[in-house]
């Protein structure tokens, strides 16, 4: 079982489509487990949908489901809707798999380990930089600036 899961999160790096999602502001420090980000993207702020009949409510969503994602000429996510299922999905769209707590979601990679001491190269961070299968299912590949540079 571990070996399937490995080979899925290899199969969605080789093959996966880049997308980056615009990171909204957290405490980036942990000292308990090392050097790490800990990561929340703009995107899953219900807030920030941008017309007020849209705003749904978190206690409204299913627990678990999907965003959906158009990519700009950068590969940088515009967000579409959200969705229980991963159907229907229009051309050029991309669904991200959420799944939800109490007061929050989560698109399963929201935090980034980096080496001690490179805090510094993190910090002007503005991007997560995932890639994206089929399935919607995510893994976190680096983070990138404001001018879409990749951090490393």
């Amino acid at each position: 079982m571990v070996n399937y899961a490995i080979f899925k999160k290899e199969k969605t790096l080789k093959e996966g489509q880049l997308v980056l999602l615009e990171l909204a502001p957290v405490d980036p420090r942990s000292l308990m487990q090392g050097d790490y980000m800990q990561l929340r993207y703009k995107i899953t702020r219900l807030q920030d949908f941008a017309e007020p009949q849209e705003k749904p409510k978190i206690e409204t969503l299913p627990n678990s489901g999907f965003y959906i994602v158009t990519l700009d000429s950068n590969n940088v996510a515009k967000k579409r809707r959200i969705q229980k299922d991963i159907m229907p999905l229009k051309a050029n769209e991309i669904p991200l798999k959420y799944h939800k707590s109490k007061h929050q979601i989560y698109l399963g990679a929201e935090s980034y380990f980096f080496q001690e001491g490179d805090a510094k190269i993190y910090e002007e961070a503005k991007y997560g930089a995932l890639k994206v299968n089929k399935n919607g299912e995510a893994v976190l590949v680096g983070l990138y600036d404001k001018n879409l540079k990749e951090l490393n």
